[in-house]
């Protein structure tokens, strides 16, 4: 009977749990908001929105998956788009990295934790064209 809740605890610890929660920044009329579920039977869910005062720019709703193969993937879906599937490069305690070499921009979605904050950058394949994030938990 052990064997299956270690498993279970085991299973969700390979997802990035450490990005649970609800994120903020804002500079300026300009704000983003990201928000991930905690890992629960192999899948995180995410949802962002971004804006501009009282007007939204972009939404975009997200998960993270285990495949049955045991690999991370990160499938995106912005507004009225296909979904996109970014598998995961490099994973470490505090960081994921997506790719999709096949996709126009981004090619490279990278999270890291850095103390408090919660950190994100979008990028072509080569590191060219990143645009950073920088996300504070909501009520802190």
């Amino acid at each position: 009977m052990l064997a299956p809740i270690n498993s279970a605890i085991a299973e969700e610890a390979e997802l990035p749990g450490w990005m649970t929660g609800a994120w903020a920044r804002e500079d300026g009329d300009n704000w983003a908001d990201e928000y991930w579920t905690p890992p629960r039977a192999g899948l995180m869910i995410g949802a962002s929105r971004s804006g501009k005062g009282d007007t939204l720019q972009f939404w975009e709703h997200m998960r993270i998956v285990r495949e049955a193969d045991g690999s991370l993937v990160f499938w995106a879906i912005s507004a009225d788009q296909k979904p996109v599937r970014f598998a995961a490069t490099r994973k470490s305690a505090e960081e994921i990295i997506f790719e999709n070499a096949g996709h126009d921009y981004p090619q490279r979605i990278r999270y890291w934790r850095e103390g408090k904050l919660l950190k994100a950058q979008i990028s072509l394949i080569d590191g060219s064209k990143p645009v950073d994030f920088e996300y504070r938990m909501m009520g802190q």
